[in-house]
């Protein structure tokens, strides 16, 4: 019978440097968390509602958006919460809004980041930097695809370097009463399939010709199933305009 001697190598030696429960130190550094889902999910109610229980404890954070749907430079929810934000432009470099901060004598514990998806890849990678290397904490809200079904540059980029991916419980339905998860953009009745990646606002109206006519083209976007989504069914009620309308 054979027995390790003092100088054979413990084979429980690969494990020693991992601490106990009660000694493991807290993270070196920020968290970069994505919350997704598809329009009217809650995402925006949920981004003011962080922001709130973080200030509520003495945090700092900053406030961040990227073409909300009103136009404004704001967080903006359908249940009417709505709170002044930084616009971050398609150059915006996110680590200088902080050093701004640093420069202006406040500390900066979080950023809450709202229509993340319309982030560059570059800026998403700066938000990682910030949480590597600074230690803030990184919120970010928005929807993973775009209504052709394809993920979004900047939620590609979240979901590839993300540190918590979680999806918005709140049930949002299409038409059928089955999960909706696809954004569809509607014009006068026909879900589109080509168009800009990016058209901002629920309900965008123009004039067909000329502004002087009464006859408008409206486009909105609706919340469809996977299945009608394919189908392009915006179901018996697709007469009525707008499910998700700006007023």
């Amino acid at each position: 019978m054979t027995s390790l001697s003092d100088e054979d190598p413990d084979p429980t030696d690969a494990l020693s440097a991992v601490p106990g429960a009660g000694t493991r130190r807290a993270p070196d550094r920020g968290l970069l968390r994505f919350c997704y889902g598809p329009m009217d999910c809650g995402k925006s109610t949920l981004a003011l509602q962080i922001d709130h229980n973080h200030a509520r404890q003495g945090r700092r954070g900053l406030l961040l958006v990227r073409h909300d749907r009103s136009g404004a430079p704001q967080i903006t929810s359908r249940i009417g919460i709505t709170r002044r934000a930084i616009e971050v432009g398609a150059d915006t470099d996110v680590r200088q809004l902080v050093r701004q901060q640093w420069v202006a004598g406040r500390h900066v514990d979080y950023l809450v980041v709202d229509e993340a998806q319309f982030l560059s890849p570059v800026q998403v990678e700066q938000l990682a930097e910030l949480a590597d290397e600074v230690r803030i904490d990184v919120y970010c809200f928005g929807i993973a695809t775009d209504f052709r079904s394809r993920l979004f540059p900047g939620a590609r980029r979240l979901f590839e370097l993300a540190d918590e991916l979680q999806p918005v419980q709140v049930d949002v339905l299409c038409w059928c009463g089955a999960p909706g998860r696809f954004n569809a953009r509607v014009r006068d009745g026909e879900v589109l399939r080509e168009g800009d990646t990016v058209v901002v606002a629920d309900v965008v109206e123009h004039a067909i010709s000329s502004p002087a006519q009464t006859d408008f083209a409206t486009l909105r976007y609706q919340v469809l199933c996977r299945r009608h989504f394919r189908l392009g069914d915006l179901g018996p009620g697709a007469g009525q305009r707008g499910q998700l309308r700006l007023t």
